[in-house]
């Protein structure tokens, strides 16, 4: 698949090279804050107790041993297609790619699809006097992400960016609550070190960890913006760790203020847990208000889970995984139509055939196998020749006015973060069979659509070396 690099590059305008360090990070920092930490904390703690922070923790640093592999892939190849185009680098088998590609782009489809569930719970229950069916509502909030993802990607990071900033906001009130808390002698700080499990306790641990990290998703997505940053190799390493974090500072802070201030069995009990914070706080915070927050940082969780799967769409059309019609270019607005079509369709249909749990489980236990798949990829691109008849092109893609070195990751990371994501992957964390089954499926459903695409395209192969001849 060595000449496929070009595909579709002749007759389509190229991506614009738009987002500068700044708006990287907070694209970052915004796909990693969001539906996760304001809908799951309550989950969390039914693993593991009053001790929250510990499963997010652990979380935290799965997710930094597979960003430095990330980190220093985005160096070599910055262009869209993520974890697809690595491990087609590194592998050079076109059923793998496509599994991996496949597995990447239903993990976002079902993270928004699952956002777009949690937007019908407590929250939205907060700020309406009457009930609204939780599939209408998410197909109205998925048509909303939908017209913002076509006016383009500007347009996009910049609604990404204001949605950020709000949704942080609301973290830190719950963080200033916490502080206020303990200055005045308030809440019960203990209960943020009890670790209550129903068997061992790394398992629950283990289990927590698992949930968590559905909170942590979002900093694989960004190398997908590859392909429109203006220096990728100087910027992309930077914004990952630095937005990476600051969104585990938070994190640890909003779980152990939760902790601290709700009774674990309240947060286990409700959709909107964040919500159960602010209305036990000694200070005046509308309970609306922070409902009205926690929505905005659902709708931008589901923005860059839509935004990503569809340039990965975009980008597995330019490799010729997919058919080739994926990777049309709207001219005026220079975004991926067909593409963004396509997930649309499918975010839709999980939203109607699945809850919020499932969704968010299964979005993690696919990632956790890319991850895994992608920490071997970089180590296996670092032993392969920069010529010769095994060579991937190249050390390095060029890219215009960007002559930063490249980021290295210690070889030590990646090895330990393929064993852990499989160890998270595994039934060792508890994780219901309907979870494996769903995932399964939908992986199932890839396979249907590589062999449908390989007859089409061998079948177009053959005519055109028919009509040569």
């Amino acid at each position: 698949m060595a000449e496929s690099t070009q595909v579709t590059q002749d007759q389509q305008p190229a991506l614009q090279r738009s987002i500068g360090r700044t708006v990287l990070l907070l694209f970052v920092v915004g796909d990693i804050l969001g539906a996760g930490i304001y809908a799951l904390t309550g989950t969390v703690a039914a693993e593991v107790g009053g001790a929250i922070w510990l499963p997010f923790l652990l979380a935290f640093v799965l997710a930094a041993l597979t960003a430095t592999a990330y980190a220093e892939l985005v160096a070599r190849y910055p262009r869209a297609a993520g974890a697809a185009l690595y491990v087609n680098r590194a592998f050079r088998r076109p059923f793998l790619t496509f599994l991996v590609a496949f597995a990447v782009m239903m993990s976002g489809i079902t993270s928004a699809s699952a956002a777009a569930r949690a937007f019908g719970g407590d929250y939205l229950a907060e700020l309406l006097p009457f009930g609204v069916p939780t599939v209408v509502a998410a197909w109205v909030f998925l048509g909303l992400i939908t017209l913002v993802n076509v006016l383009g990607v500007s347009e996009s990071v910049r609604v990404n960016v204001v949605l950020t900033l709000i949704e942080a906001t609301g973290l830190l009130v719950i963080i200033g609550i916490g502080v206020v808390a303990l200055v005045r002698g308030e809440g019960d700080p203990g209960r943020a070190l009890e670790l209550n499990t129903e068997g061992a306790a790394w398992m629950g641990v283990l289990g927590g960890a698992a949930l968590a990290f559905y909170a942590l998703l979002g900093f694989e997505d960004s190398v997908n913006l590859a392909e429109e940053a203006k220096h990728p190799r100087r910027d992309y390493p930077r914004a990952l760790f630095g937005g990476l974090a600051i969104a585990g500072a938070i994190y640890l802070a909003v779980a152990f203020t939760a902790s601290m201030l709700v009774e674990t069995d309240v947060l286990v009990g409700s959709t909107g847990p964040l919500l159960e914070v602010v209305k036990v706080a000694g200070l005046v915070f509308p309970a609306w208000l922070f409902a009205l927050i926690a929505l905005l940082a659902v709708m931008n969780t589901a923005l860059i889970n839509m935004m990503m799967a569809s340039r990965l769409v975009y980008g597995m059309a330019r490799e010729r995984i997919i058919p080739a019609l994926f990777g049309r270019v709207q001219a005026r607005r220079r975004t991926p139509v067909v593409a963004i079509a396509f997930t649309v369709v499918l975010a839709l249909t999980l939203t109607a055939t699945g809850d919020l749990g499932d969704l968010a489980d299964t979005t993690v236990l696919l990632l956790l196998l890319v991850f895994a798949v992608v920490n071997v990829a970089v180590l296996v691109l670092r032993r392969r020749p920069a010529s010769g008849p095994d060579s991937d092109g190249g050390e390095v893609e060029k890219v215009e006015g960007d002559s930063a070195r490249s980021f290295r990751a210690p070889t030590w990371a990646p090895v330990v973060g393929a064993v852990v994501s499989l160890v998270l992957a595994s039934p060792l964390t508890g994780r219901e069979g309907s979870v494996y089954l769903r995932a399964a499926v939908l992986l199932a459903i890839g396979v249907v659509l590589y062999v449908v695409n390989r007859l089409v395209v061998g079948r177009v192969d053959a005519d055109d070396s028919a009509l040569a001849g």
